[in-house]
Order: C-alpha cells, then sequence, then structure tokens
C-alpha cells in the first residue's frame, strides 16, 4: 500500500499504491525507544530529525521502524500519527482520502498545532 518516492525539496517521500479511505490504518510501525541519556546524544546526528518525542513527559525519543520515520510534514497533512506507547508503535491514520500516488504526510507538531518546526517548510 505504501512506496517510497523522491519529493522536489524534500528528499524521500511515502506515496500511497492505492486509495486510501478517510480512517484506515495506513501503517503500524513499531518503534525503537530511546532513554533521555541516548537521545540526547542523538540531538547531534541527523538521526534527530527521524525521531519522535516519547513518553510521559516527552523526555525519551523513538526512531519509527518501516516507513514510519520517513513521512514528510505539512501543516495540511492528509495523515495523522497517534503513538502507542504502551505497545511502542505508531500508527498512521487517513485524516481524508488518499489517491493512488499521492504523497503522505503528517503535521510533526501534531493534528492541528501550526507552531513552527525546527526548519524550513517549503
Amino acid at each position: 500500500m505504501l512506496r517510497l518516492g523522491k519529493v522536489e525539496g524534500k528528499g524521500r517521500g511515502v506515496f500511497a499504491t492505492k486509495r486510501i479511505p478517510t480512517g484506515a490504518v495506513i501503517e503500524r510501525a513499531p518503534v525503537i525507544v530511546l532513554p533521555p541519556s541516548e537521545w540526547h546524544d542523538v540531538g547531534n546526528t541527523s538521526l534527530y530529525n527521524y525521531c519522535f518525542r516519547w513518553g510521559d513527559d516527552d523526555d525519551h525519543a523513538a526512531l519509527a521502524l518501516g516507513f514510519g520515520s520517513l513521512y514528510n510534514h505539512s501543516y495540511s497533512p492528509n495523515a495523522e500519527y497517534l503513538r502507542d506507547e504502551d505497545n511502542d508503535v505508531i500508527e498512521f491514520v487517513a485524516l481524508e482520502p488518499i489517491a493512488k500516488d499521492e504523497e503522505i504526510t503528517v503535521n510533526y507538531n501534531g493534528t492541528g498545532d501550526n507552531k513552527p518546526v525546527w526548519f524550513e517548510v517549503k
């Protein structure tokens, strides 16, 4: 249902290989959880850009496997991510119908949060 592709100005992105209806689970991505002591070290590497904040106080990080860490950011996303910290997975769910070959995007801040992110949005 998913493939990687190139996105002008962003590098790689995740695309639908078939139509995805609203509310459909796109992916359940297992995560590797990093404790605060290791998360600090990741902040100085390129992996920082691929991690999610994790834990009750967001003091841990999680690196999503599968396509999970490769969805691009949008303030008008067609999908959202839901953290399932009890099972160490992130679930990606369609917010609207997604057409075949359409890029799947999420708001890195969480749905409806339009605060600036740590990079220039293109």
